[in-house]
């Protein structure tokens, strides 16, 4: 137990982490940099689900609970996108007030981290503890730069840094949540183990495909972000081969 609590707290506060770069900077960065983290992060979060996840899921049941899994995965994040308003990393809405757009930022990126949390709480319920670890590496890994182009955006918005950072800090606690009630519903029912790994994989590939890729695309950075797409699966696989 107390390894899922550190896992997730750790994974987690990494997006405050990339966020207390915003502290210390005094200019801007370019789209292409922004685009390059994007699509890294997405290598990172493609790697955790298809080398991590979902051989996970058929180590513990069969295609069907994995497909199941996945599927489910995918509907509820498109639920969840469809009724809760948010607005995206990479565009800005004029016109709004602060505790308007502090409050579409955060529901976005609570989209992105629910998942995220689910995933490191159904690895540690496994009987693999490095599976365990590497997810929660993984996560962490794609949260430092979210939480950077989260304090960057609001920083963009003339809130101040200090605000800026406190926000997206803020927005990473929900995975200590999400991933605990990962980890106590896959640990007390075991036959859920299979479908809860592919749920996360799904919502994650989903994450990737529908909000990561197509963000980093859309800017005149499509062959950068492609090669840092690639970088970020083969950084991955590097530590799962290390591991």
């Amino acid at each position: 137990m107390n390894i899922v609590i550190i896992g997730s707290v750790l994974s987690a506060l990494a997006t405050g982490a990339g966020a207390l770069i915003i502290l210390f900077m005094n200019g801007t960065v370019t789209h292409r940099f922004r685009d390059v983290l994007l699509s890294f992060t997405a290598g990172i979060m493609m790697s955790a689900s298809t080398m991590g996840l979902i051989p996970e899921a058929l180590n513990y049941g069969d295609f069907v609970p994995l497909a199941v899994g996945i599927i489910l995965g995918v509907i509820t994040l498109t639920l969840l996108e469809k009724n809760i308003p948010h607005i995206d990393l990479e565009h800005s809405k004029k016109g709004i007030e602060f505790d308007e757009k502090a409050m579409l930022i955060i529901a976005a990126i609570t989209l992105h981290n629910i998942p995220e949390g689910l995933s490191v709480g159904v690895s540690f319920a496994t009987d693999a503890i490095e599976t365990g670890n590497l997810i929660a590496f993984a996560i962490g890994l794609q949260n430092a730069p979210e939480g950077f182009l989260v304090a960057l955006f609001l920083v963009n918005q003339k809130i101040s840094k200090f605000k800026a950072f406190i926000i997206a800090t803020l927005t990473g606690a929900i995975e200590i949540v999400t991933a605990l009630l990962g980890f106590y519903l896959t640990s007390y029912v075991k036959t859920l183990l299979p479908y809860g790994l592919a749920f996360a994989a799904g919502a994650m590939l989903f994450i990737v495909y529908k909000e990561l890729i197509p963000e980093s695309h859309g800017d005149g950075n499509e062959r950068t972000s492609t090669y840092s797409f690639i970088f970020g699966i083969l950084f991955m696989i590097f530590f799962f081969e290390l591991f």
